[in-house]
């Protein structure tokens, strides 16, 4: 599939059963309403899927069961953070077997490598793949940050085509711009900093509240792109207590108790993560319900040259 690292991907969160297996049921009802809300690509096994937690085989499982359900709708990416070169080059490989259309990779995991070491990493992973590659840049969490200098040496990789810019510095987003152009597309990987990212030129938005979200999430996205800036803000404003969610240890978590709120999924997470409880959970039910409460009735964002008699 050819397709552009530009609108919202969802970062999709992966449902378990009471039994700690694979819940088809409310996982394709949670994909269906990312469609329905008219989402750009869906992302598989990152940080909000649990896949540190999950087994190979169910992470090509999850990538054959999006892509039987997507068909040709959207892209079905999925993320790859594998130890060594070796494993992530089999990965890859796995990846476009069971069908993916694109590729989210980070650095080495554990092992803190140089600079000169990640450059490489990606360096004989991109090639082995003609699969379209977005880079995801996270050094808060995974304490390697890809600089500009290194940017600069993997531009010679035509499939290393985008970046999930997570370093929480909005500045980058510029910095990527006025060094490179469009050589590389950028996508917000923060939801507290998403609208901030599109205003600055960033395509898209890797984003996590949309799991629970869809509608608001496209909104924003497309009347920011299309020019209705204070539409955008005022639903982003609304959105942001709801966001902040999404950067807190336990975010997955967190999220998955705003599925369950709205009706799209539940809050069985696999172990050691175990479901909010207590006081901190009476803390984010709270958030939602606020949320909820006031939630905003939208324009038709999907039929944008209709906007101006809805709002």
């Amino acid at each position: 599939m050819n397709f552009q690292w530009q609108g919202v991907f969802p970062a999709v969160t992966t449902k378990f059963t009471k039994d700690d297996e694979l819940d088809w049921q409310w996982f394709e009802k949670n994909i269906e309403a990312q469609l329905d809300a008219g989402v750009d690509g869906i992302i598989l096994g990152g940080t909000l899927g649990e896949a540190s937690s999950l087994s190979d085989d169910e992470k090509y499982e999850l990538v054959r069961r999006t892509v039987s359900l997507v068909g040709d709708k959207v892209p079905v990416i999925l993320n790859i953070a594998e130890q060594s070169t070796a494993s992530a080059i089999k990965a890859v490989a796995k990846a476009k077997e069971s069908g993916a259309s694109g590729l989210m990779i980070l650095p080495p995991m554990r092992y803190k490598a140089t600079d000169q070491e990640t450059v490489e990493y990606f360096r004989a992973v991109a090639p082995s793949t003609d699969l379209p590659i977005m880079i995801y840049n996270n050094p808060v969490d995974y304490k390697i940050e890809v600089t500009m200098d290194m940017f600069e040496q993997l531009a010679e990789i035509p499939n290393i085509q985008a970046v999930k810019e997570s370093t929480r510095d909005i500045s980058n987003v510029t910095r990527m711009i006025n060094r490179f152009g469009d050589r590389f597309k950028i996508l917000s990987g923060v939801d507290t900093l998403a609208l901030e990212s599109l205003f600055m030129g960033a395509d898209g938005w890797v984003a996590g509240l949309v799991c629970a979200f869809p509608r608001e999430t496209v909104a924003i996205y497309r009347l920011q792109k299309s020019g209705y800036h204070a539409e955008a803000l005022k639903i982003y404003r609304w959105f942001l207590p709801l966001l902040e969610l999404d950067i807190n240890p336990q975010l997955v978590q967190n999220i998955k108790l705003a599925e369950t709120m709205v009706g799209l999924g539940t809050e069985e997470v696999r172990l050691p993560r175990m479901p909010l409880n207590g006081a901190e959970r009476e803390r984010v039910v709270k958030i939602i319900e606020e949320g909820l409460s006031v939630r905003p009735e939208l324009p038709e964002y999907l039929n944008i040259e209709n906007v101006m008699n809805t709002i």
